[in-house]
């Protein structure tokens, strides 16, 4: 049994135990009360998440009894059926029997035959008489005895408010600052014993700091497993034909995390089924399959989770998109008519935005994907967007792992630390000055055959009011440049730093009044040193740029 196995019985066996010790007080309640009818419901309840549990797991036995007991109490919700007579001890006895079968999944025994039982709780719900019980089997050595039916047990797992991780989780990062200046004193000084003592704080600070990050992990399946109702009450509201396929709901990720996606992701199912896929009638002049494909998908990436939807539909027209974007304003035809087909499709996900031709209860409002990039922008995330005319769209969201703790390169600027997360970051470049060009008053370099414009971070930062940004001069540059190229929406900026210092984890706070007014500035961190180091918000300089620029 692998690791992932392993944790999924150990969920069952947790909920099992729990559903067992319901029905055990419910069930108390009933036989004072037969008529209890929250008893009931309850019972109800219980018994139909342990059957569905049950038989996902593949512990059919567990599932028949279940269900059977289930039957009985909606015969006696009903009222078909009394909670009296010789239907008492068959459901008490199933009960146990229960318990018995849900301990020898626990320890991995053979389940015990429950054919007896079954068709006991099978005669009560017709009304008639339990057959005899069987003749005592001997018990093999391997399987639950009776003394076993007697023991008082509680589940190896425990439930906790996600709230009490943030808080656990929050303290662990003032650990992790506090640790980090304790080793750069401890090098400072030099003293070997402090050393050796600082260095066993850091490696017992980072196994606790990713402990805790791991119990936070929950599969994206809980997710992705609600989506299929989705498409299909959006695909019968649209008339049209839809079939999603999922995979890797397996793959983990930090539980606020998928949280604050949730809204997102639903945009962009909702979209892919209403904008993403044709007609029946369209596809199949088109030459394709009558129903709709559409996929969501999630992977890893080294630190990254990756969730993708994607869609065998027309693709996105981006003509109507660049018209669209001009007509709204966003951009002028001078401009729009040089952008390539990544910078026109980040309008998608401007505030407002529709290409719909006609207003539906799924689209055409203009709400919908600046939800996407809201919930982006606040993790620290990024969006790729392919699309093939024709072919259809795909939409990855590259999430971050954990938002607790984040990667970051640091870079000095006047002689000042500054932290760029580095899902934002796409390489860094030292380039002498004849390499850059200049085209438009921009400062250009050209990286993996394109042409990114580059600004100084300074002028960024220093930037008033609604003043254009300085125009670039070449002759300006002396020596070696260092250029950090960050990517937002699709779009890649050069800025000029000083120097680069480290790369390294860093635990962001957030910015008291009133700076926490300051768009430029995500927060704040701690260095090893003692030394504030501002956080800079890469969306905020990038949407500062182009409004500068424009």
């Amino acid at each position: 049994m692998n690791a992932r196995e392993q944790e999924y019985r150990e969920l069952f066996m947790a909920e099992a135990l729990e559903y067992y010790d319901g029905m055990g007080r419910h069930l108390s309640v009933l036989e004072r009360s037969p008529t209890d009818v929250p008893a009931l419901n309850e019972l109800f309840r219980l018994m139909h998440n342990l059957k569905s549990n049950a038989r996902a797991m593949g512990h059919a036995a567990i599932g028949e009894v279940a269900h059977s007991l289930e039957t009985i109490f909606g015969l006696i919700r009903e009222q078909q059926r009394a909670f009296a007579g010789a239907l008492v001890p068959v459901v008490f006895t199933g009960l146990d029997e229960l318990g018995t079968m849900i301990r020898a999944v626990g320890a991995s025994q053979p389940l015990p035959d429950a054919a007896v039982l079954l068709e006991n709780l099978a005669r009560v719900a017709r009304g008639e008489e339990p057959v005899q019980p069987a003749a005592a089997v001997p018990t093999a050595p391997d399987t639950p005895s009776e003394e076993d039916t007697r023991k008082l047990e509680l589940s190896d797992l425990v439930y906790i408010q996600v709230r009490k991780l943030d808080k656990l989780l929050n303290l662990v990062g003032e650990l992790v600052i506090d640790r980090d200046r304790l080793l750069t004193l401890a090098e400072e000084i030099g003293h070997p014993a402090l050393q050796a003592t600082a260095r066993h704080l850091f490696r017992i600070s980072d196994d606790l700091q990713y402990s805790v990050m791991d119990v936070r992990l929950v599969g994206v399946g809980v997710l992705l497993n609600k989506f299929p109702r989705v498409v299909r009450d959006v695909a019968a509201a649209e008339g049209k034909e839809a079939e999603l396929t999922l995979s890797g709901q397996d793959v983990q990720i930090d539980r606020n995390v998928l949280q604050m996606i949730t809204d997102g992701l639903l945009h962009l199912v909702r979209n892919g089924v209403s904008h993403g896929l044709e007609t029946p009638d369209q596809r199949e002049a088109a030459g394709k399959p009558r129903v709709g494909q559409l996929r969501l998908s999630a992977l890893t990436e080294r630190d990254d989770v990756l969730i993708e939807v994607a869609d065998d539909g027309p693709g996105i027209d981006t003509e109507a998109v660049r018209r669209k974007a001009v007509e709204r304003g966003l951009t002028t035809a001078a401009l729009a008519a040089g952008l390539d087909e990544q910078a026109v499709w980040a309008f998608l996900f401007e505030p407002g935005f529709s290409t719909a031709a006609q207003v539906t209860d799924i689209s055409g409002r203009g709400v919908g994907l600046d939800v996407v990039k809201r919930a982006l922008d606040s993790l620290g995330g990024q969006l790729r967007i392919s699309s093939v005319r024709g072919q259809g769209t795909s939409f990855t969201l590259v999430l971050p792992t954990s938002i607790a703790v984040k990667g970051a390169l640091l870079v000095e600027l006047d002689g000042r630390p500054y932290a760029v997360p580095l899902l934002h970051t796409d390489t860094v470049l030292a380039l002498r000055p004849e390499e850059f060009s200049v085209a438009a008053g921009l400062l250009l370099a050209h990286v993996q055959g394109q042409a990114v414009p580059v600004v100084p971070l300074r002028d960024l930062l220093h930037a008033e009011g609604s003043e254009p940004l300085p125009t670039a001069d070449k002759t300006q540059l002396h020596g070696p440049q260092q250029v950090l190229v960050v990517n937002y929406n699709n779009r890649r900026l050069g800025l000029l730093v000083d120097q680069f210092i480290r790369q390294q984890s860093i635990v962001i706070k957030p910015l008291s009044k009133p700076l926490d007014t300051i768009d430029l500035f995500g927060g704040v961190t701690l260095l090893g040193s003692g030394q504030v180091c501002l956080v800079l918000d890469v969306p905020a300089l990038t949407r500062l740029f182009v409004a500068r620029r424009a």
